[in-house]
């Protein structure tokens, strides 16, 4: 059994996925934002089998190292990381929000935040292969203005958040390549489309499926071997834009991240 590690565990599809993953004997690291919303759930967690809390808000990077730091000190059998916390488009006409370090809020929390927490925890992962790595992406993806990341010109939530899915499946495809051969496997996926959550509530949107059709894809790539540098819609191997596999635009991507965490 495994030691995983899910962002984003107390609503939506996070908790349903620390439920399962818990019932089926695996130890569950339940990361949430709110202290109390999370010691809530690893109570409940608890009453399943094994689980610890840990809090941090990942609209804050300094917040993001301290967690890995944390988790991996205090679980140094980590094996697994789902990266599935998110934050979506924001209601119709919201305007352009930023998190606590200055940066377009969605490109903060999809993308840099899961970018930065899989960095404090490869060693960890290496050291534990076979490992794996989870990113929930989202099959709404727009290549993203390499001269204007963040979208300070013609804001639209919905255009930010597909961006920042974008460039989390564009670095999953990277980072597979320079995983190779270190046992550590790193896909990306859609889980469903207009999940019942509060992300797709938020939008007006009025939801497809539930989160109980959204797990069977995250909890796949987290408990089997399925390869790596794989998108998957659901359960199923399927592409991500085009784009995303391109060299150039990987290469370009990874230094405007680079000077983007070094900010």
């Amino acid at each position: 059994m495994s030691t995983i590690l899910i962002t984003g565990a107390t609503s939506g599809l996070g908790r349903h996925v620390a439920f399962e993953l818990v019932r089926s004997g695996h130890v569950v690291l339940a990361h949430g934002r709110d202290p109390d919303r999370t010691r809530r759930l690893v109570d409940e967690l608890r009453v399943e089998g094994e689980a610890e809390g840990f809090v941090a808000d990942l609209a804050s990077l300094t917040q993001v190292r301290e967690l890995g730091a944390r988790v991996a000190q205090a679980r140094p059998e980590l094996d697994v990381l789902v990266n599935n916390a998110g934050v979506g488009g924001g209601p119709r006409g919201s305007g352009r929000e930023t998190s606590s370090d200055g940066h377009e809020l969605r490109l903060a929390v999809n993308y840099l935040a899961p970018v930065a927490l899989t960095r404090a925890l490869l060693p960890v992962l290496r050291a534990n292969a076979p490992a794996r790595i989870v990113n929930v992406g989202s099959v709404g993806q727009e290549p993203l203005d390499l001269d204007d990341p963040e979208l300070d010109r013609g804001y639209s939530g919905v255009s930010a958040y597909c961006r920042a899915k974008f460039a989390l499946a564009a670095h999953t495809f990277a980072l597979a390549e320079e995983l190779e051969g270190t046992g550590v496997a790193v896909n990306v996926l859609h889980p469903a489309t207009y999940m019942d959550t509060a992300m797709v509530r938020e939008a007006g949107v009025a939801p497809w499926n539930s989160v109980a059709d959204g797990a069977p894809g995250v909890l796949a790539l987290a408990t089997r071997d399925l390869g790596t540098g794989g998108y998957f819609d659901g359960t199923r191997p399927a592409r991500a834009h085009e784009a995303a596999y391109d060299p150039e635009v990987r290469r370009r991507l990874a230094a405007v991240t680079d000077r983007l965490l070094a900010k």
